[in-house]
């Protein structure tokens, strides 16, 4: 039969979406979801609390971003803003990381420790506790609007703010000594901003975790479409195994067709595998967008496996490699060690190498110099030629420095500023309060008689006259 225009006008382009219910299960990969889950939200919720014994003028929180000072602590180390750089190297860290986990096990990150996955799973199991499994869940939302139906969501919907307002909470815990900030919030007397985002980040969990759920992960997250260019034929991902589930039929067909010396496939299309799955993916249909690699379809389809006495892993972590070997009837073969996988870890420990040089030499003290361009030059009343330059000087550490300036490569020339102390040889000494940055403006004359050309490299050393510590630091003189 042929639809008229006006019946195709009202068939609806996408098919709606279909709220998800997972089941609950247990088993192997379910077990290791939970341990990843309260270790993650046991790190996010006590690390503010954790104190961190420093110089008397710094904080004790272990790990802060204390935007007022512009520093970021994290136990031992101090980054400064200069220092943006050492960032840059965690981020490139992170993502070699994950571009190799995803190269070993697929996307095992978005499974197991993405903050979408954890916070979902903490919500659900919320869910559970209060409106029970997948059926009573299914029975309740199908249920007219009574008293316990109300009090039921309310209860359920009051347990996820809760849950939100404390992630909330926590967040902004880590941009203020955390003791501190609880008293004056539940005081209400921490800063306005402070509310601000802690009303942000409880919406967003609670919007996110609650609510929108699976749809993150299909529609608002970009990494399902990369990690599908970073994988190959050798990634471990969940599988459902073709060769051994199919024919699928119900265990009493399946019976009666091996009794005839018929095929018949492990697959007895009981549906608990789409039943638990966070996404509601059929991982029986192959790859899909919506598979976070979680590996809960395989808790549930072991449990069915052992229940009908046939073997288990029917769905499992396997390789494209390893389902075309078996359809040669070769043995399985697991590369983990090949050219992608090597040139990641190579990269990884290149990266983490370089870092750790970096943390382990940098200096505790830091001087830039920016030449003062209007004028670029002018002319002393002795004949000479004198520039000015803008001297910043850092100091990383918790206790008071003098440091002490020098220049070099201008015969003759001679330092002055309006706020350094003039020592022996044309030197200046400049005081630096602990854990500070002070600016100096600085004059570099040449002596009359001097030969100038257009442009003179000059040299700045900063010492620290205690420890020997120097910073050395290149410009320009400029002449007519």
């Amino acid at each position: 039969m042929t639809l008229g225009a006006d019946e195709i006008d009202d068939e609806p382009l996408y098919e709606a979406a279909k709220k998800v219910y997972p089941q609950k299960v247990w088993g192997t990969y379910r077990r290791l979801k939970w341990i990843v889950l309260w270790i993650a939200l046991g790190v996010y919720y006590i690390l503010p609390f954790i104190r961190w014994s420093r110089e008397p003028n710094e904080p004790s929180q272990a790990v802060l971003v204390d935007m007022a000072h512009s520093r970021f602590y994290a136990f031992f180390i101090e980054l400064w803003p200069q220092e943006v750089y050492y960032f840059t190297g965690l981020l490139i860290l992170a993502s070699l990381i994950l571009f190799l986990s995803n190269a070993l096990f697929g996307r095992v990150w978005c499974g197991y420790a993405c903050p979408q996955t954890v916070w979902t799973d903490l919500f659900l199991w919320v869910e559970r506790a209060i409106e029970g499994d997948r059926r009573e869940r299914l029975k309740l939302d199908a249920a007219p609007w009574d008293g316990e139906k109300i009090a039921k969501r309310i209860t359920k919907h009051a347990a996820w703010l809760v849950i939100a307002l404390l992630t909330g909470g926590a967040a902004v815990l880590y941009f203020q000594d955390a003791p501190t900030l609880v008293i004056e919030i539940v005081t209400f007397k921490a800063p306005l901003v402070a509310y601000l985002w802690i009303g942000i980040f409880t919406f967003t969990t609670y919007s996110l975790a609650g609510h929108m759920r699976e749809q993150v992960c299909l529609y608002m997250c970009p990494w399902p479409r990369i990690q599908a260019a970073l994988t190959d034929a050798d990634a471990l991902n969940v599988t459902y195994r073709v060769d051994r589930g199919e024919p699928r039929m119900s265990l009493k067909d399946a019976a009666r067709a091996r009794a005839h010396g018929e095929s018949a496939g492990d697959c007895i299309d009981c549906m608990q595998c789409v039943a638990v799955c966070p996404t509601g993916v059929d991982i029986r249909k192959g790859a899909q967008l919506g598979c976070i690699q979680c590996g809960l379809c395989i808790d549930a389809c072991d449990a069915v496996m052992e229940k009908v006495h046939r073997p288990l892993r029917l769905i499992a972590y396997d390789t494209d490699e390893n389902q075309d070997r078996r359809k040669s009837g070769e043995h399985n073969v697991y590369r983990l060690i090949r050219a992608r996988t090597i040139l990641y870890a190579g990269l990884i420990a290149i990266t983490g190498l370089v870092m750790l040089y970096a943390l382990i030499s940098r200096s505790s003290m830091n001087v830039s110099v920016l030449h003062v361009r209007a004028p670029l030059f002018t002319q002393t009343a002795e004949g000479g030629i004198r520039n000015g330059f803008t001297v910043r000087f850092s100091n990383k550490l918790g206790v008071s420095r003098d440091f002490t300036l020098e220049v070099s490569g201008l015969k003759g020339a001679m330092m002055t500023s309006v706020v350094a102390k003039p020592i022996e040889d044309g030197r200046l000494s400049v005081h630096i309060d602990p854990d500070a940055t002070f600016e100096a403006p600085v004059y570099v004359g040449s002596p009359a008689d001097a030969k100038l050309d257009k442009s003179t490299p000059i040299v700045f050393t900063a010492t620290d006259p205690r420890t020997g510590e120097h910073v050395i630091v290149g410009d320009h003189f400029f002449a007519p």
